[in-house]
């Protein structure tokens, strides 16, 4: 990894889901391109316990790694057709996976016209070293009022810090007239997304939550 400065080089890593089906490239990533952070909410938690795959998305706190950027910086080079969509609720978040292998992609907001994912990590085929290097540390730990165990000696916040809107805005902002919007593996140029969502019923949501809720074994 070269540094120019204070800034990171922009750098490619790869992305692949678990069983090699669904392959692709983040481009250009630095930390100034994104927001590193680790979200511990109940919903990113449900949304790993829906794919089965708790132990490949949560940390020991049910925190889930992700970095927040345009989503025109993700290119899916092969099993495009493989890319698939839920909610957890009608009004929910968009949270996009691989239906070969259900491994989590990332989540963004449900009009295709707001270029933003929160991309996860499970998906960067990348060790922590080299991820860390391209994406910066975890700058914010945040909704920690649902996380696991003690976390105290962690700089988290309870709810969503107002302090990280700010960066948000210009995140999208940029991607926005940038035109990133209409370059999305998960949008169609009009808005539409690629994938019809699955919505899940009271019933599938109950089961969810009931498996989030339990004691976890795999940690």
């Amino acid at each position: 990894m070269r540094h120019d400065g204070n800034r990171t080089a922009p750098a490619d890593l790869p992305i692949r889901c678990a069983c090699g089906t669904v392959t692709g490239v983040l481009r250009g990533a630095t930390p100034q391109r994104g927001i590193h952070a680790v979200c511990y909410c109940d919903d990113c938690q449900s949304f790993a316990h829906f794919l089965g795959r708790p132990g490949d998305v949560l940390d020991e706190h049910g925190g889930t790694e992700v970095f927040q950027t345009s989503p025109a910086r993700l290119e899916i080079e092969t099993g495009a057709d493989k890319i698939a969509l839920m909610r957890l609720r009608p009004k929910g978040l968009f949270r996009w996976y691989t239906s070969c292998c259900r491994t989590a992609i990332g989540n963004t907001l449900p009009n295709g016209r707001m270029p933003f994912v929160g991309l996860i990590h499970s998906c960067i085929a990348a060790g922590p070293a080299e991820r860390d290097a391209a994406l910066g540390p975890v700058r914010a730990r945040v909704m920690s009022r649902y996380a696991k165990g003690d976390i105290s000696g962690l700089d988290a916040d309870r709810k969503f810090p107002l302090t990280m809107i700010p960066r948000i805005a210009r995140v999208l902002l940029s991607a926005r007239l940038r035109g990133d919007h209409k370059r999305s593996p998960f949008f169609a140029p009009d808005g539409a997304p690629v994938a019809e969502p699955l919505v899940l019923d009271a019933q599938q949501l109950g089961a969810v939550e009931k498996a989030r809720d339990e004691p976890r074994h795999d940690t």
